[in-house]
This record gives structure tokens, C-alpha cells and sequence, in this order.
């Protein structure tokens, strides 16, 4: 059984709203969100909203002592990432037991790329805090695979030959795993351990064939998002896109850091697929 008996989360976006809701559906733990002062965000049912300047370590480290944070869970974006170091300064503060950072997305560790550069920083300050981490690898959110291929009018984008498997789990998978694990799973399974996840995986041309789309390769995107989408697809095509990928050894991983590797820890559970959330 887990040890843990209230979680602080910080971001509410389409991923943390539903990790949120997750774990407030459980009843076994509190949950409360931080919110910026003056923010109109609201939370489901069950959740509280505390206002805190997250730039403010002691009225952070106020908030999880006066709420008994055991776990911090961190959703923000990319623009947010490195606001997570003064929540892991307030965290060892308030001697919290766990906090599970920002990853959500594929394999950080061992990367260089500026995006995947400024996780493993975070990764490591939580190290030399002392603080127990749990990183969660999930591959691409599979409601996001129209809006990562450029999908439209039939037609799919990528850079490559397109043949790379690549992982993808649905944010309600997401989400529930989250919930699942830190309400159940004993604390020793999950402190300072990355989790692998994976409901599906596809190369960009299997995913061509379940949308029935046709394949155009282009060697860089254009427009709104185009560097994002260009580095994201090139990165893909290394093999990158695999939760299990081991980018120090350039190979997928097995055993315990194989893509999928953690599903085990949410026993019974059947995992969307792809066809399954677009309906195909």
C-alpha cells in the first residue's frame, strides 16, 4: 500500500486537469492545486486551489507543510520547467517524501537538446536535494498525433523514412496510472525510478495506414510550430520516440527500461489504443 496521503500539483493544463480529477476520484489521498495569485483556474470536484507565488520558496514551503505535502507533482509546460527548481528548494523545506517532475513525453535522459537538456536539470537538482524522484515517460499524448504528423486532408508529414516505432498513451491513461500508482504502489517502487509507459506504439507509416492517409516527407516544417514539430520529427526518426529509448547507447532498451516496462505496476488495466481514441 502507498504511503503517501496528500499531493500538491502544479499546472492544470488538458494533461494535469485530468491527473488531477484522477486522484481526487480515488478518495484515498488529498489533493490540492497550486494556483498563481490572481489566476481564474478551477479545479474538479474534491481538489482545493491554493494561490502561491511559486517564485516565493518559504510561502511555498508555508503551503506543503500547512497541507502535509507528501507528494509534489509538476504538469507545466516548457515555458515552466525551470520554475520547478524553487518548488524542489520549498519541497526539501517541507520535507516532502516525493516529487514526480514535468516529463510526460519521451526519454529525457542522457539528451542534450535544449527542451530535454533543461528536464535532466531538474532530474538532477532533485538529486542533490535529496529529494526522492519518479520520472514518467509516456511517449507522445495520442490525442496529440494529428497535430504532431501535420495530419490534414488525408495526408500525413513527416521527416524520414518513417519506419522508427514510436510510443503513445492516451491522456486518460496518463492520468489514471498517475492516480493508480500513488494511491497503491508502495513507495519503494517508485522513488528515484523512471517509469516507462506505453499504450501503443507505431511508426509514422503504421500510423499512416490507420488513418488510411497518404505519406509526404519533407526535410523540415514550415509555419506555425515549425521548428518544434522539425526537431520533434527529426529526434523520431533516431528511434527517440520509444519510451524505452536509451539515447547514451543510441538503442532501445529491455528488461526494466524497456518501452512499456511500468505498465505492470497498474495490474488488469487495458490500455487505449490508437485506433481506439480516433475512432478508426
Amino acid at each position: 500500500m502507498s504511503s503517501y496521503k496528500s499531493v500538491a500539483v502544479v499546472g492544470a493544463g488538458r494533461l494535469g486537469t485530468r491527473i488531477l480529477t484522477a486522484l481526487a476520484a480515488t478518495e484515498k489521498i488529498a489533493v490540492i492545486l497550486l494556483s498563481r495569485p490572481g489566476s481564474s483556474k478551477t479545479a474538479p470536484p474534491g481538489v482545493l486551489v491554493v494561490p502561491v507565488d511559486y517564485t516565493d520558496v518559504n510561502a511555498v514551503s508555508s503551503v506543503f507543510k500547512e497541507h502535509k505535502v507528501d507528494v509534489v507533482l509538476s504538469t507545466l509546460g516548457h515555458e515552466g520547467i525551470g520554475m520547478q527548481k524553487l518548488l524542489a528548494d520549498a519541497a526539501k523545506l517541507a520535507a516532502v517524501k516525493l516529487f514526480v517532475p514535468s516529463e510526460f513525453g519521451s526519454p529525457t535522459h542522457g539528451h542534450t537538446v535544449e527542451a530535454y537538456k533543461a528536464k535532466n536539470e531538474i532530474a538532477a537538482h532533485l538529486k542533490s536535494l535529496g529529494i526522492p524522484s519518479t520520472r514518467i515517460y509516456t511517449g507522445c499524448f495520442m490525442e496529440f498525433l494529428p497535430f504532431i504528423a501535420s495530419y490534414a486532408d488525408g495526408k500525413i508529414t513527416i521527416i524520414g523514412k518513417g519506419d522508427a516505432p514510436i510510443s503513445y498513451t492516451s491522456l486518460a491513461d496518463i492520468a489514471g496510472f498517475v492516480a493508480y500508482v500513488l494511491t497503491t504502489v508502495p513507495s519503494a517502487q517508485l522513488e528515484n525510478r523512471i517509469l516507462r509507459l506505453e499504450g501503443d506504439r507505431a511508426s509514422w507509416n503504421d500510423v499512416a495506414k490507420l488513418f488510411k492517409a497518404s505519406v509526404e516527407r519533407v526535410e523540415s516544417f514550415t509555419g506555425k510550430d515549425a521548428e518544434m514539430r522539425t526537431g520533434l520529427l527529426t529526434l523520431f526518426e533516431t528511434g527517440a520516440g520509444s519510451t524505452g529509448w536509451d539515447e547514451p547507447n543510441k538503442r532501445d532498451g529491455s528488461g526494466s527500461e524497456a518501452a512499456g516496462s511500468a505498465n505492470g505496476l497498474w495490474p488488469g488495466h487495458r490500455w487505449q489504443t490508437i485506433k481506439e481514441v480516433h475512432s478508426l
